[in-house]
């Protein structure tokens, strides 16, 4: 409850008390009113009697009764008038939307449809939540339309790093500074992966092959142009001197599909993108862009976990980059509104479809909320500007 609420509630519950006290003195301050006026009368009128008689004193009884009852009734009837008008937390009036700046079967994709399903099956909002994607112009079409939003709670939008690379590498005018900033769900992993008819058994094993077929002959499939997939990509580039042919895809899912078929050689997919692929062996990972070893130990495969898959940096390769998974609101909301999506997603993540998602997606499970989670957003963005200016990615103005 915010302290706007918690005010409003104390206030009622002031006005309350002092009634009931008020109302629990009366019986005796109207007892000795009406002591007092039967003290001075008689039965022949004088004015000489020393004391009320039997019919004084079940008037003033009634009188007293009337006296409590009317107090208590008016304190209980001021605190009914305030304390529902503000004790009440916001709660979302129609449907809500939500927005994937993405394809559909991408990892973004996977994980909005996950907390849609997680929500309706634990009964956790009132009101229906509709996955809505929004993948026009690398994203900008899904931030755009939730900037132009603005103080509208009931749409809210999952982030991928398209949030600092579509603005920068386009110029569309949009910042995640138009949004607020709601809750990191969790950091997602990329992965290098091949066919797995290939030989390759190592990250390098595939990079020295790519030197040897000459510049451009192997093709890396990924999500997009100048975004995340195509960074890791130049970085690959960058740290080893091998030279790919990029060849962008609307999402994830297309992406796993296009490796599968063969129609190019390798990508970096997110690990909840190529899971099914490589559980029905059909692709290889090498390995994981990450510090360190991913910590899930059940086997994806007869003879391979996640744990099992090492990190590009032990393999000789010097990559890392990991992904926001991030739930962010329009611009121009309140506070009470942010608490309510704040504390529905801790419920989210509180369930075991969650924990279950969690383990097959192969996530990174930091979640963080408030300014953390927006020094976070602002550091990232830093990083990435850094990271494109490199690749020769920046818009140019």
């Amino acid at each position: 409850m915010s302290l706007r609420l918690r005010l409003a509630a104390a206030f009622a519950f002031v006005a309350l008390a002092t009634a009931l006290v008020v109302a629990v003195s009366a019986p005796t301050i109207v007892g000795r009113g009406f002591a007092a006026l039967e003290s001075d009368a008689t039965p022949d009128g004088t004015g000489r009697g020393q004391g009320p008689g039997p019919r004084a004193g079940l008037h003033a009884q009634q009188i007293q009764q009337e006296t409590v009852i009317t107090l208590v009734v008016v304190a209980l009837a001021a605190a009914t008038i305030v304390l529902p008008a503000t004790s009440r937390a916001w709660e979302p009036t129609k449907t809500v939307e939500f927005i994937v700046p993405a394809g559909t079967g991408g990892g973004a994709d996977q994980m909005a449809r996950a907390i849609q399903g997680i929500i309706a099956k634990n009964n956790l909002m009132k009101q229906g939540m509709v996955v809505i994607n929004e993948k026009g112009g690398s994203g900008a079409e899904g931030f755009l339309d939730v900037k132009n939003a603005k103080g509208d709670p009931n749409k809210i939008i999952i982030t991928l790093s398209n949030l600092f690379t579509t603005p920068l590498a386009t110029g569309v005018p949009f910042n995640w500074t138009d949004l607020t900033p709601v809750k990191m769900m969790a950091l997602d992993e990329f992965v290098l992966w091949v066919n797995a008819d290939t030989p390759y058994k190592t990250a390098m094993d595939y990079i020295d092959a790519c030197k040897k077929m000459g510049p451009g002959k192997c093709k890396m499939g990924g999500t997009g142009s100048k975004q995340e997939d195509q960074i890791i990509t130049a970085a690959i580039e960058q740290r080893t001197g091998v030279k790919f042919t990029y060849i962008p895809y609307h999402g994830g899912g297309t992406v796993a599909v296009q490796l599968v078929g063969k129609h190019i050689d390798s990508s970096v997919n997110n690990p909840i993108e190529a899971v099914a692929h490589w559980r029905g062996g059909k692709l290889r990972p090498l390995c994981v862009f990450d510090t360190q070893r991913m910590p899930y130990n059940d086997k994806m495969t007869a003879d391979m976990s996640w744990h099992d898959i090492p990190t590009c940096k032990e393999s000789g390769l010097d990559v890392e980059y990991l992904m926001l998974r991030g739930i962010f609101m329009a611009g121009g909301v309140s506070q009470d509104q942010v608490d309510y999506y704040v504390q529905l997603l801790r419920k989210v993540r509180e369930t075991p479809e969650w924990a279950t998602l969690m383990n097959k997606g192969a996530f990174n499970q930091t979640s963080i909320e408030g300014k953390e989670y927006r020094d976070w957003v602002a550091a990232a963005e830093q990083e990435h500007v850094k990271l494109m200016k490199a690749a020769g990615f920046l818009h140019k103005k």
